[in-house]
């Protein structure tokens, strides 16, 4: 194969008119395709002048999810759809200039509908005479780097959020909406259900994205810590002000401050926050003079405040000015049959941040969570997979690999009346409540293993 030429300033890709049959485009012979373009483990497809795709490889075939089959003879911007395609298309610019093209971030849209972070290069394809006659693009899979990078910046987006329940779906879809509206939004779920991830996402989906998203955890702080917090304070203002803070208000200028937990504030602190969102001033500790910060609010809470307004424990007025669009997150025992794309996600991030390469978890693993309580909803599941990542060495996440935790939480009450009177399963009734319900002391005592004593205690429904 004659060497790719390159002059010192333009650079392009010369590929050489191959003998017998070839692509249409770009002259290579099939047993070049396969034999070099095929081993790559880059996305590549070649176009004519009239843009429609020549070639097509495996790996692009993987990233698109379109079979050559497919994209052969196609427009290139009907099989990558990518975000560059309606304007600033890199092809257009290597074919009418004859120069490489880089992008670093672009996002496609796979053929499933889902968006793929690619970086890709383009070059012009000359023939011997040096007459572009065509165009080449690489790309590269950057799913899993771009994942890393949310998970080591938490800038999380709502394309982490992972659910097709009917409640999950109409949230989604209603999300980008509410982003744009600039309106308080309250976000109400229990503990562990996601509510700062869909803060986070309705930052970056909003005309603020540029700007900062400052999360403040108003449990975690008494009451004059979180004043001074959220509104600064001047020099002086108490011991140990040795010099002016800018509150948290000022740092979300621009941006969205998330107050988390805001029905464990103080009716003094809520009059006060109640006060900044009416004037849209606010004066910082030990200070005379008021300021203004521009910020979009939205808050969380664990609890129902609807519900402490009628028993007099959350301001009403604030209530109002607080749920202007209220976002109810449903538990995970809501939508279980999200679990296997919950646990798909979260082995996928863990086979990327520990360097493992898990399938998944075991039939018997599966029907044990759809029955465990998730009393921490999502997050609980996050750390479920992730202590059986400490020990699971094979492809699949065993019984065995689960923690005493959850294995306890399937515990049988003592004196719960018998569903069963086979023999078996009154030993291990009288087993279980002689070890207070602890599944690995009692499957130890009977001489099983754990995944033995979970099978029958679901047959002879003791769990």
């Amino acid at each position: 194969m004659e060497k790719v030429k390159r002059g010192p300033k333009k650079k392009s890709a010369r590929l050489p008119e191959g003998d017998g049959a070839s692509c249409q485009v770009t002259g290579l012979s099939p047993f070049d395709c396969c034999n070099i373009l095929e081993s790559i483990t880059e996305g590549i497809f070649t176009i004519g002048m009239d843009k429609k795709i020549g070639f097509l490889n495996a790996a692009a075939e993987a990233i698109t999810g379109f079979k050559a089959s497919e994209a052969i003879g196609h427009q290139c911007f009907d099989i990558l759809r990518s975000s560059l395609c309606e304007k600033g298309c890199l092809l257009s610019k290597s074919l009418s200039t004859g120069n490489p093209q880089t992008a670093s971030l672009v996002l496609i849209i796979h053929k499933t509908g889902a968006q793929i972070p690619i970086s890709l290069s383009t070059y012009a394809l000359k023939d011997r005479q040096g007459k572009v006659i065509g165009g080449l693009e690489i790309f590269r899979d950057l799913s899993e780097v771009e994942q890393l990078r949310r998970e080591m910046t938490r800038s999380f987006t709502h394309q982490d959020i992972i659910g097709q329940h009917p409640k999950m779906r109409k949230i989604l879809g209603f999300l980008p909406d509410v982003a744009q509206s600039d309106s308080p939004v309250l976000i109400e779920g229990a503990t562990g259900t996601g509510k700062e991830l869909i803060a986070r996402s309705l930052h970056l989906l909003s005309s603020r994205s540029k700007g900062p998203f400052v999360a403040v955890n108003c449990a975690a702080l008494p009451d004059t810590l979180l004043e001074s917090e959220l509104f600064g304070y001047s020099q002086g203002a108490f011991t140990g002000a040795l010099r002016n803070k800018p509150g948290r208000f000022i740092a979300a200028d621009k941006g969205t401050i998330f107050l988390d937990e805001i029905a464990d504030t103080s009716a003094a602190f809520q009059a006060d926050l109640l006060r900044v969102l009416e004037d849209g001033e606010f004066t910082p500790l030990g200070d005379t003079r008021p300021r203004k910060a521009d910020f979009r609010l939205v808050t969380a809470s664990n609890h129902d405040l609807k519900k402490m307004v009628q028993e007099g424990r959350f301001r009403e007025d604030l209530y109002y000015r607080l749920k202007v669009v209220r976002i109810n997150l449903p538990s995970l025992n809501e939508r279980k049959d999200d679990l296997p794309l919950l646990i798909d996600h979260f082995i996928r991030k863990f086979n990327l941040i520990k360097g493992k390469a898990i399938q998944g978890v075991a039939p018997e693993v599966l029907a044990c969570l759809r029955d465990y309580p998730f009393p921490g909803n999502v997050r609980e599941l996050k750390n479920i997979i992730e202590y059986a990542f400490i020990s699971c060495q094979g492809p699949l996440i065993g019984m065995e690999h689960l923690s005493s935790d959850v294995l306890n939480g399937f515990s049988v009450a003592p004196g719960r009346p018998a569903e069963d009177s086979s023999p078996e399963a009154q030993q291990i009734r009288a087993v279980l409540q002689k070890q207070g319900g602890n599944r690995i002391k009692s499957a130890l005592a009977l001489g099983i293993s754990r995944t033995t004593l979970w099978r029958r205690l679901k047959r002879d429904h003791l769990g």
